[in-house]
């Protein structure tokens, strides 16, 4: 039986949850808390891994909902703890191989950097690079080219079914679902009264779009995401990171479901 949350939040990580500088979630402890005693569910929704996302929501206490991973390429079902094939990622990189060398060699992406170039481009340590390099669904990666050959190498990408997204740090390429599908999708599942989405990033604009209140992060480090199509039910944060995320969900908690930490 599918439990029906009355409140059903969607987060993205990196920037939002999760520090941008430190990668610590510690500040959104009360929200979190707040969250469960009000019944609401919670789903991740990140461009991490699977293997990645694992570790988080079984530290977040989130295992009984499912997660969005790979920025919406792939769905990690509630409480498992096994990874899915990795047959698609198999296809994208051997369609990037295929590439002209001179737009090739201008997308680094997690699977040509070692564990080492993965600490030094993201600030993870090494156990958590090999984690974000087991991927199932999708390839992020560091683009070196100016924008119109980007948009070269992209057209060649989408002529072999392959999409791209922009988010804080990398260029992610997979093929089709984006967050706000995978979103869409786990909303008609549980049927929530009401939805929540957190995201600091283009790949998130979507999402944030999809929901009935959205939630943008502040994030010092990039510019500010541009007026939302609902942006008149949207929270701006003042605070940044996890800061932001515990005071907008704790705002929203009063707003909609009075009392939730008492």
């Amino acid at each position: 039986m599918t439990i029906s949350p009355d409140i059903l939040v969607f987060s993205d990580l990196d920037g939002t949850l999760i520090d941008h500088e430190t990668y610590a979630w510690s500040a959104a402890k009360p929200a979190l808390a707040a969250l469960k005693k009000a019944g609401a569910g919670v789903v991740l929704s990140s461009s991490k891994t699977a293997a990645e996302m694992i570790v988080l929501r079984t530290e977040m206490g989130l295992n009984d909902w499912p997660a969005i991973v790979e920025n919406g390429a792939g769905v990690l079902p509630s409480g498992a703890a096994a990874l899915p094939e990795p047959v698609q990622y198999a296809q994208l990189r051997a369609v990037l191989d295929q590439l002209p060398e001179e737009f090739r060699q201008m997308f680094t992406g997690f699977g040509d950097m070692s564990i080492a170039d993965l600490v030094e481009a993201t600030g993870l340590d090494q156990d958590a690079a090999a984690l974000a390099k087991e991927r199932c669904f999708s390839e992020p990666g560091l683009w070196s080219g100016d924008e119109a050959q980007k948009g070269v190498f992209l057209k060649a990408l989408e002529d072999q079914g392959i999409t791209a997204q922009q988010g804080g740090r990398f260029l992610t390429l997979s093929f089709g679902s984006n967050k706000a599908d995978q979103m869409r999708a786990l909303a008609h599942k549980f049927n929530p009264k009401h939805t929540i989405a957190l995201g600091d990033a283009p790949n998130d604009i979507q999402m944030l779009e999809a929901a009935e209140f959205p939630v943008v992060i502040k994030n010092p480090h990039r510019a500010p995401l541009a007026p939302l199509v609902n942006e008149t039910r949207a929270i701006r944060t003042q605070l940044p990171g996890p800061q932001g995320w515990n005071v907008a969900i704790l705002d929203l908690l009063n707003q909609i479901a009075p009392n939730p930490t008492t």
